[in-house]
């Protein structure tokens, strides 16, 4: 496969996987290592979602990486991270339906990890599948 031509679909979905991964990275760090301030702004985070969110942070980044090297493994991990937010968010569901204490923003956090990595997954298996 020649990696030297990128269309447009390949550059942008690469370029947003890393994006959104170094940010995801950052963002969960700072909570996750920062200091009680940083925490404290967080609200009410639920742990295992912050985790998650934070480990997925660097799939992300290694997605966006195969992607632009238009590796077709890259497909099946960006699948694969559908599957798994949608896994973890259903988990986050149960959470919040048993009562326990959650940020507003996570709900609409979660939902945007949802459609990004769809939109993602689908448009980097239509694009690497023709190549």
């Amino acid at each position: 496969m020649d990696t030297t031509q990128r269309g447009f679909t390949v550059w942008a979905i690469s370029l947003l996987a890393l994006g959104f991964g170094m940010l995801t990275i950052k963002e969960g760090g700072t909570v996750l290592f920062g200091d009680e301030a940083a925490r404290a702004a967080a609200g009410n985070y639920v742990p295992f979602v912050l985790w998650f969110n934070f480990i997925s942070g660097f799939a992300y980044v290694i997605a966006g990486v195969g992607l632009w090297l238009q590796q077709r493994w890259a497909v099946w991990l960006a699948a694969g991270i559908v599957v798994a937010i949608v896994l973890v968010f259903a988990a986050f569901g149960i959470h919040i339906s048993s009562g326990g204490a959650y940020e507003q923003r996570t709900v609409i956090a979660m939902s945007m990890r949802t459609m990004v990595w769809l939109v993602i997954a689908s448009l980097a298996a239509r694009t690497l599948r023709r190549r």
